[in-house]
């Protein structure tokens, strides 16, 4: 019987919980006109994207994020609007709805973090005198 009542709450709709998850991602509050869209689907183009968050407001720019190396979108992307209260009226519109078959979240773009350059290696000789090669190992006498 406990199996049946799960499963109808399931088809009957949003538990409270799921209300009160939505409820906690619309609570923060933008401070910039950019958002950030997850869960894009993979044939998503820049046109169609920009398409769907037209009818909210102007937007300055709309872009779908791909791998530099084969061209594939990455899954998420970036709105940007003229105003802060037409970037809210599309989070409010746009979090938790279909996509070109997708479920999206629309969030706050998060400003980009400066990147540390990558930690260098040093790969000159020990005091035995062999240079080693983290990756492979030792590579013999200097």
């Amino acid at each position: 019987m406990a199996l049946i009542s799960r499963i109808r709450r399931v088809f009957t709709g949003p538990s409270p919980l799921c209300s009160q998850f939505s409820s906690i991602r619309l609570n923060s509050t933008l401070t910039s006109p950019k958002l950030f869209i997850s869960g894009l689907s993979r044939e998503t183009t820049d046109e169609q994207f920009q398409e769907a968050f037209n009818p909210f407001g102007q937007i300055v720019e709309a872009k779908v994020i791909r791998d530099r190396a084969t061209r594939r979108s990455k899954g998420f992307g970036f709105v940007t609007y003229t105003s802060i209260e037409e970037a809210e009226k599309a989070r409010e519109e746009m979090n938790a709805k279909f996509l070109h078959g997708w479920v999206i979240f629309v969030d706050p773009a998060k400003p980009r973090e400066n990147r540390a350059p990558p930690p260098r290696s040093e790969s000159g000789p020990s005091e035995i005198g062999f240079r080693t090669n983290k990756t492979v190992g030792w590579c013999g006498y200097n």
